[in-house]
């Protein structure tokens, strides 16, 4: 269970970049030229009410260069909706609450809770067969 207290030891955006010490050019880059179409970012305005997005997320990892700023860039803008990145290697204790499979720590992972901390959903890392 992920607390109020725990998720908001998580970075801000600018604080993990500011964190980053590979990718961090190519992930700037990625926020910079990113746009949001006005379907997807209705998305979040339908959800009302506050909410938080955990993320967590390296670096170093592709897949997490691919999708951390989309989500980054989803949420921009939107007063109620509250987002903190958690390295992955520094903060195994959430990591292990969201285990692929049971028992693959992959990346990134993004949970999304109300503002009492009850999960509404959470997305984890794929890759094609």
């Amino acid at each position: 269970m992920v607390t109020k207290e725990r998720f908001e030891q998580g970075l801000t955006l600018q604080q993990y970049v500011d964190h980053m010490s590979v990718n961090r050019e190519r992930f700037v880059e990625a926020l910079d030229e990113l746009t949001i179409g006005h379907a997807d970012a209705q998305i979040l305005e339908r959800l009302g009410g506050t909410r938080r997005v955990l993320v967590i997320s390296e670096d170093w990892c592709g897949t997490c260069l691919a999708h951390v700023p989309f989500v980054a860039k989803l949420v921009e803008g939107h007063a109620n909706i509250e987002m903190r990145l958690f390295p992955r290697d520094a903060n195994l204790d959430l990591m292990d609450q969201y285990l692929k499979k049971g028992r693959y720590r992959s990346i990134p992972v993004f949970a999304f809770f109300d503002e009492h901390m009850n999960e509404l959903a959470r997305f984890l890392e794929t890759r094609p067969s």
